[in-house]
């Protein structure tokens, strides 16, 4: 008997990954998402640069990553509120796909890292840094639209 996970079941059997509704969709969520993230992660990053505070790159890059994700949690409920009351709205914001929004802030900041060496913000890096945020993610947020029915907006 082979096992099958609940999305493998629900997903539906004519999944491709040709819909260009579909992507105009993930593309939007993900810009949200990616301006939330962005708020917290490189505020924080240019907080420590800007202040010399003396703390270790990836310190300074996983504060940035909590950061991201709160802002980007933060954001979302704003933008919910126009849908639901606010306690559903902080609870839908919550229950996004965390996934996503990690792989989002990941992408950003090894970006960072490998082009300045630590954690820097340069006129270079930044959009470098934006456009790995937005398509880390991007895949799985269609293939989440698309199989399951499931996005944050």
């Amino acid at each position: 008997m082979e096992h099958t996970n609940a999305a493998e079941e629900n997903a539906p059997v004519n999944f491709h990954w040709r819909c260009k509704h579909t992507w105009r969709q993930a593309s939007s969520n993900t810009l949200w998402c990616l301006l939330g993230c962005a708020i917290g992660d490189l505020g924080t990053i240019a907080y420590f640069q800007y202040t010399g505070t003396p703390w270790p790159v990836w310190a300074i890059m996983a504060l940035a990553i909590c950061n991201g994700l709160i802002t980007s949690i933060m954001l979302e409920t704003i933008i919910l509120l126009r849908q639901m009351p606010l306690r559903l709205a902080f609870k839908t914001a919550i229950g996004m796909s965390l996934i996503s929004m990690i792989g989002m802030e990941l992408a950003m900041n090894l970006v960072d890292v490998a082009v300045t060496g630590g954690a820097m913000l340069t006129l270079e890096v930044i959009p470098l840094m934006l456009l790995a945020g937005f398509l880390a993610p991007l895949p799985y947020n269609y293939w989440r639209l698309k199989a399951l029915g499931k996005a944050c907006h």
